[in-house]
């Protein structure tokens, strides 16, 4: 009978072990404890200077301040502290173009009829994390690749939030809306399927896309994404300019605008470019071919233009190195320009407001930090190019009061790296530490993940 208690204590002992490891790494337990980090540089608030020597106090999630050295906080003489005295510290990054539940490689047009959603939430998952450990603590999701895949994207963001998934905030469309045929339909199929699979998101005619832009709002999308132009990953040789009627983008735009959301216009070529800004499009996604109309109107309108340099960079590898790839698709890779990079300084220099996004799914997801190499060589300034991927990106999002600063009050969404991303932009693709809302997702080379 001794030997029977003493396993009964020692199972009793470690399941209480095991509840205990699992209350005090959960993301409830988090938000009701105290933890002080110790920064050795400080980027509080990207575009001013960094500070040295900094203590963030962490409270149920948020940040209840920042303070001068690294001594003791009477207030809170309990709390954990995170040691990044040799780090730099700065706000959690933001993406403000990706497609989480997507990724562009090889078979994908037969997945494209083979997954269903729950296997698009699947990947979705997965590619959140790799997100998240990657530094990016928000994103934006710019809609579906394939299909009525909504839901999926909806269920992933509400699961995060919810704190079920590990993931960055997610801010999604749904399904992007397109005129048929338009980026954004679902082609290259034969009949019967393409019309078995077509996407909640396609209208024609003013009217329709009014009642299709309220139909997503009721669905549960946070902004509207349209396809104004042709689109290079799209199954049809269409070109790459304006598709979408000035009467569909304006009916679009003003309903949106009525009903609190903002619209994102995916749009290459400049008539489309042109035509969205006009319409007053929040931003421009891509925005390959800009002329001086195009950035006048940037400036008339503040309309951002998320760049997305990496899907360029992208969409070039997979033409030279996929066999496979169809050739609806390598032909509008090869029309695209060369000079996207000095379209993008053009648009510095005018002085366009320029937004972080990368279209990942194109490129693979948790590389997104590679952009920000892509815009400083293009003659973006470093500490632009940061200030693009917090301050201007939480902006674009709709939560400059939410995240993209550490300020008092704004969610404590921190990340750290070793060595000074001012002076060298590429230490922002090996993040070192990654808290998002005051729960360590990622300490140094140890990455784990909500239980």
């Amino acid at each position: 009978m001794a030997v029977k208690s003493s396993w009964v204590s020692i199972i009793a002992a470690l399941v209480g072990m095991v509840l205990a490891l699992q209350v005090a790494t959960s993301p409830a337990a988090a938000s009701e404890s105290v933890t002080i980090i110790r920064a050795g540089v400080l980027l509080a608030e990207p575009g001013e200077p960094p500070e040295r020597n900094r203590t963030l106090v962490i409270r149920d999630g948020r940040i209840q301040s920042v303070l001068e050295g690294h001594g003791p906080v009477p207030e809170a003489p309990d709390a954990r502290i995170i040691d990044l005295s040799d780090y730099f510290v700065l706000p959690g990054l933001i993406d403000g173009h990706v497609h989480i539940t997507a990724e562009a490689r090889p078979g994908g047009k037969l997945r494209g009829v083979e997954q269903t959603g729950a296997d698009q939430a699947m990947s979705g998952a997965m590619n959140a994390r790799r997100t998240l450990l990657a530094g990016f603590t928000t994103v934006r999701d710019a809609a579906g690749f394939r299909g009525n895949d909504f839901d999926a994207v909806f269920a992933l963001r509400d699961a995060i939030a919810a704190g079920k998934v590990a993931g960055p905030r997610l801010v999604v469309a749904g399904q992007g809306l397109t005129p048929t045929a338009g980026h954004g339909d679902f082609m290259g199929f034969r009949p019967d399927i393409m019309d078995l699979l077509a996407p909640a998101g396609i209208c024609d005619g003013a009217d329709d896309c009014r009642r299709t832009t309220r139909y997503m709002i009721k669905r549960g999308a946070d902004f509207i994404k349209i396809a104004v132009t042709g689109g290079v990953t799209s199954l049809i040789q269409t070109g790459l300019d304006q598709q979408m009627t000035d009467e569909e983008i304006r009916a679009i735009v003003a309903t949106a605008h009525a009903l609190g959301r903002k619209v994102a216009a995916h749009a290459h070529g400049v008539n489309g470019i042109n035509a969205a800004l006009s319409a007053g499009v929040d931003s421009i996604e891509h925005g390959t071919y800009m002329d001086d109309e195009s950035i006048e109107l940037f400036r008339e309108t503040g309309a951002y233009l998320v760049p997305t340099m990496l899907a360029t960079r992208a969409s070039a590898m997979r033409a030279a190195s996929d066999p496979g790839l169809p050739e609806e698709i390598r032909a509008k890779t090869a029309e695209r320009p060369d000079e996207k990079a000095g379209q993008v300084r053009r648009a510095y220099e005018g002085g366009v407001r320029l937004a972080f996004g990368t279209d990942a799914a194109i490129s693979p997801h948790g590389g997104n930090a590679e952009e920000f190499g892509l815009l400083v060589r293009a003659g973006i300034p470093p500490a632009y190019a940061i200030r693009m991927a917090t301050v201007h990106a939480a902006d674009l999002l709709g939560l400059p009061e939410e995240v993209g600063r550490l300020r008092p009050g704004m969610a404590a969404d921190i990340v750290a790296v070793r060595g000074n991303p001012l002076e060298n932009i590429e230490v922002l693709e090996d993040v070192r530490f990654v808290m998002k809302d005051g729960f360590v997702h990622r300490l140094e080379d140890t990455n784990y993940a909500i239980p």
